[in-house]
């Protein structure tokens, strides 16, 4: 661990500088670590033969294709800025993840889900999840002053990549919340955890979402994120364009954003086939 320690620390200080996200430092630390603990050695030991071991070692155990990415990303940051080896990280390769379709409720399934939330706090936080499109980190991030009524906009805090957005301010949710904070008083973060110095921690959410799907009786595989599919879907069938959507989910390519075309089904089946434009006689001459 003394020789570990030196580099751990230019490492978050290399993420310190680059201001990225809070969670990201966490995450790439306990993944490098990782790597060291299955050779027994310090990293800076350690060469591309080695990462493509751990590799084929994480891939045997199992770990989802999203897991196995995070570590890959944490491995070419380190070889990359901590270390300052520029060609090591473009030959480590990410792993090519399958591309699934989102899960996405319809409009009745997300109002059967969401009025079988039975906290007062969850569901009004998996409602503003809804609402506004907003990761489970970033709707517990949620500070009373975020809310502008005002100008009818949410500000997100640290989104993903450390990005402040804005996103639309539902008039109904503005109801909702305003119901909710006669009720629960909140100081500082919309959702407090324990105490009011603390948001509310995203399990909580997640085991309400998961309680929530059992008590509607729904077959889906629904996750907190399966609110944010519903709702990029639901403003795409509705006729928004896919660049504002890009912006509200803040997404930096839109390339993240298309994907929900694939299952925009009214958006599909209004969609005119270029053989409606013909007109052609089905039985071939005789």
């Amino acid at each position: 661990m003394a020789q570990l320690s030196p580099l751990r620390r230019r490492m978050i200080e290399d993420m310190t500088v680059r201001n990225m996200s809070p969670a990201t430092p966490r995450s790439y630390v306990s993944a490098v670590s990782k790597f060291s603990r299955y050779f027994g050695k310090s990293p800076e030991q350690l060469d591309l033969e080695d990462v493509r071991a751990f590799q084929v070692h994480l891939v045997s155990t199992g770990i989802s294709w999203p897991g196995l990415n995070q570590i890959v990303c944490a491995l070419r940051f380190f070889y990359g800025i901590t270390l300052g080896e520029a060609n090591v990280p473009e030959r480590i390769p990410y792993a090519r993840e399958p591309r699934k379709l989102p899960v996405v409720l319809s409009a009745d399934e997300v109002v059967l889900f969401l009025e079988s939330v039975s906290s007062l706090k969850s569901r009004a936080a998996l409602t503003t999840a809804y609402a506004a499109g907003l990761r489970a980190s970033e709707v517990a991030g949620l500070r009373v002053a975020d809310i502008d009524s005002t100008r009818g906009v949410i500000l997100v805090r640290h989104g993903k990549g450390a990005k402040d957005r804005n996103v639309m301010l539902s008039t109904q949710l503005l109801g909702i919340l305003r119901a909710y904070w006669r009720l629960a008083r909140p100081t500082i973060y919309l959702f407090p955890g324990r105490d009011e110095e603390h948001p509310i921690d995203p399990t909580v959410l997640h085991a309400a979402c998961r309680s929530a799907v059992n008590a509607a009786g729904l077959t889906k595989r629904v996750t907190l994120h399966t609110l944010r599919h519903s709702f990029a879907t639901h403003l795409l069938e509705s006729g928004t364009d896919i660049r504002i959507i890009q912006v509200l989910l803040g997404h930096n390519n839109l390339s993240s954003t298309a994907r929900y075309t694939q299952v925009a089904t009214h958006t599909i089946r209004a969609t005119q086939s270029p053989l409606d434009r013909l007109s052609l006689e089905v039985m071939p001459p005789g």
